[in-house]
């Protein structure tokens, strides 16, 4: 997969793409469908999608409360493996902020990537103040030469599958529900960091992991799957992990700890996804090392009965 990040220098063999546009976070299924009718529309184009770096929301709203479900690495690796063959990942600027919904059409979408065919959600807005509808952009298609297709948000049980559909679910230690929304586990990637190295002394040696920057799901302990991309060590493991701040300790930093079952051998500076499959319990304070460790021997037999049946 190839990533494009400035419409202004493009390369001739990148253009002519059918290219599905939106921020893409979580890249669930609504998003997916998006992405298939891209796709479809013109299969013998090369499959493209058209999204933003920083998010919008974080260009904005800088200070608010973190609420991203997947970094840029994660998204562009989820959209690779969907066979995304050109990943348009616009720097969102104040120079792109302040374009018109027509001049976004002309200069990034017409005369920049060159795209062919353009797929948005029914609710997509584009442009300045977010004047520009899927309406608008169809209308500008018709005089710029490019086609557009407005797909209809997707539904599940009644109600329309949404990233903020599966940040609740999350927020609400339901991991099941956020990944029948996603059609994939919810994870968290990234590199595994120095600890206090506390779980080793305990007999439960695990992988800390930063969530910085992204939406914290329910603090507690989850069943989970661990997969180290890359290393000597690479491959699919079944674990239990701690999401949170560490209240036995003091801590008040969250992240991510991960004890991976029937695992030796060094994992710092390792690539890991860890997919969040079960919300066992939440964080809790305990009265000493043994009632923690009696604990975490439970969880443990918990999350592999329940992994085991995956």
């Amino acid at each position: 997969m190839r990533i494009i990040r400035d419409y202004q220098f493009v390369d001739p063999d990148t253009r002519g793409a059918s290219a599905a546009i939106g921020n893409f976070d979580g890249v669930h299924l609504g998003h997916q469908s998006v992405i298939d009718l891209a796709r479809r529309a013109e299969p013998a184009a090369p499959l493209g999608v058209v999204t933003f770096e920083p998010h919008p929301r974080d260009y904005f709203a800088p200070d608010a409360s973190p609420f991203r479900l997947m970094s840029r690495e994660a998204r562009a690796s989820r959209l690779e493996k969907l066979g995304v063959d050109q990943l348009y990942e616009l720097n969102f600027n104040a120079a792109l902020a302040a374009l018109t919904p027509e001049d976004f059409a002309l200069k990034v979408i017409a005369d920049g990537f060159g795209l062919k065919h353009v797929i948005v959600g029914a609710d997509f807005c584009f442009g300045k103040g977010r004047a520009g509808t899927a309406q608008h952009l169809r209308a500008f298609g018709k005089e710029m030469g490019f086609c557009v297709t407005i797909a209809e948000l997707i539904a599940q049980s009644d109600k329309t599958i949404s990233s903020t559909a599966i940040r609740t679910a999350l927020s609400e230690g339901n991991p099941r529900l956020a990944a029948s929304m996603l059609g994939h586990w919810h994870r968290i990637e990234g590199p595994v960091i120095g600890g206090e190295q506390r779980g080793r002394e305990l007999g439960y040696p695990t992988a800390n992991m930063s969530i910085d920057g992204l939406h914290p799901p329910a603090f507690g302990v989850y069943a989970v799957l661990v997969d180290v991309l890359e290393g000597p060590h690479e491959g699919s493991y079944q674990g239990v992990a701690s999401m949170g701040v560490r209240p036995m300790f003091g801590e008040n930093r969250p992240n991510l700890e991960s004890f991976i079952f029937d695992f030796q051998g060094d994992l710092y500076g390792t690539p890991l996804s860890v997919a969040l499959v079960e919300h066992l319990r939440p964080e809790a304070k305990f009265d000493g090392l043994d009632a923690l460790i009696k604990q975490m021997d439970a969880d443990s037999a918990e999350a592999r009965a329940i992994l085991s049946a995956l």
